[in-house]
């Protein structure tokens, strides 16, 4: 059984989150036992993040050598190490499900950290920060706009705001924008739909908190390339935050309220026959996966996860189906790459690479490792450090492009960790290239304005 289990492909139980039992601590506390100690029998995991040498240290420091001698009050500092990036689980665990062992350990965090937030133990500031729609209220108005970005710039301001907010006065922080996408996007030219064997031949666009709010470019970059291969698009009717900040606190109870606002506007969309895309790997992963198993018979929930797709995910199919425009005009020289942990375990494979090696006179070297960002981790002042650690190797390894040197251009399909990776090479004396998200640069190689 255990052999059958380990060479099948990895299923996902659905999360009990809504069974009273799931808020049981001591059940989750044993469940947790159960798993640590398979984990720190292994041991594969170690390099993947802060959680599983925390718990190793936790084990190898502890009286007995093993977990039964860990304070069970300790375990909650394995849980806060875990950022939700589910890479443990898709691409490292041998004892996922079907293995008789059944170690889902990302969503074992989630329930100990929906557990802590039901408890009332995670602060005001940290749930300020997952509150990405309230931040976004004051994209758009020109005055606040001009004072957030110049205090995020002032180094007082931002010591206030470690001491406040707990974000660390080091870390990179987004700007508010001065027109929001939602607002500035224009409507789609008139084209005619069509319809590929495995694409569908129209769009509809969640634009996604980021590209809304802070950095509404990577928007208009994915609507010049749909309008560039005739393909129609248009902006969903209304869209809340994809619930992903809020899974990572644990507060089921507000992912469910963004559930409720957004579900039933893409079904719509889905059921139209449109393709919905998302350009932030995380919301997309929202609706691929965290939501589905949260409402596994919610049938326009599973609707919708089917018409999800990642922007590159979208363009490489309409490529198979014959309607991909391939001529480029511009070369895009060495590009440095990386894929982010969200968009590695939707399983779509390196479409980004695939585009981006399209391009004449483009040298594209792909990396999968974490950046360390992972949300708000990245940012809170107990962390900030650990992630930019964490995302070290990964520097490294993107400032030495197989071609020789530095690279041209670094690009992440994550929009944070891209400015995450483009710190780390500040931080780490390791040159200055400038960072583009890959939508960007498809643009660019097309030579659009």
């Amino acid at each position: 059984m255990a052999t059958e289990g380990n060479l099948a492909a990895p299923t996902r139980h659905a999360i009990d989150w809504k069974n009273p039992d799931y808020y049981n601590e001591e059940a989750t506390v044993h469940e947790m036992e159960r798993i640590f100690d398979i984990c720190h029998g292994c041991r594969r995991c170690v390099s993947l993040c802060g959680a599983f040498p925390t718990l190793f240290d936790l084990v190898d420091e502890s009286k007995t050598g093993e977990v039964d001698g860990v304070d069970k009050k300790d375990y909650m500092k394995v849980v806060d190490q875990c950022y939700m990036c589910d890479l443990c689980y898709m691409t490292k665990c041998p004892y996922v499900p079907p293995h008789e062992f059944n170690l889902d350990f990302p969503h074992t965090m989630l329930r100990a950290k929906a557990i802590k937030f039901k408890k009332g133990e995670v602060g005001l500031a940290e749930k300020f920060l997952a509150s990405t729609d309230v931040h976004g209220q004051f994209a758009g108005i020109p005055i606040v706009v001009q004072m957030a970005n110049a205090v995020n710039k002032t180094k007082p301001a931002r010591a206030v705001m470690e001491k406040v907010l707990g974000v660390d006065k080091n870390a990179w922080l987004p700007e508010l924008a001065t027109h929001k996408f939602r607002s500035s996007a224009l409507e789609s030219p008139p084209h005619a739909v069509k319809d590929g064997a495995k694409t569908p031949g129209k769009v509809a666009i969640y634009s996604t908190c980021y590209v809304n709010y802070n950095e509404p470019g990577i928007g208009h970059d994915l609507l010049k390339i749909l309008d560039h291969n005739e393909v129609p698009y248009v902006l969903v009717e209304k869209e809340k935050c994809c619930g992903m900040p809020k899974l990572e606190l644990g507060d089921l109870d507000s992912v469910n309220s963004s559930k409720e606002a957004n579900i039933p506007v893409l079904a719509k969309y889905a059921k139209d026959g449109f393709a919905i895309l998302s350009a932030v790997p995380s919301c997309t992963l929202m609706f691929k996966q965290e939501i589905p198993l949260m409402y596994p018979d919610d049938a326009d929930v599973q609707l919708v996860k089917e018409h999800m797709w990642d922007p590159f995910e979208y363009l490489m199919a309409r490529k198979r189906d014959g309607l991909l425009k391939t001529e480029f005009s511009t070369p895009l020289g060495k590009i440095s790459h990386q894929i982010p942990c969200h968009g590695r375990v939707q399983n779509i494979g390196k479409k980004t690479e695939e585009m981006l090696k399209m391009v004449p006179g483009t040298s594209v070297q792909t990396h999968e490792r974490c950046s360390g960002h992972a949300g708000t981790f990245g940012v809170k002042l107990p962390y900030h450090q650990q992630a930019m650690k964490i995302g070290k190797p990964l520097f490294k390894a993107m400032a030495n492009h197989r071609d020789g040197g530095l690279p041209d251009v670094i690009s992440s399909d994550c929009p944070l960790g891209g400015h995450h990776i483009a710190q780390g090479f500040e931080v780490n004396q390791l040159g200055a290239p400038p960072q583009k998200h890959p939508l960007t640069l498809i643009r660019t190689a097309y030579g659009l304005k």
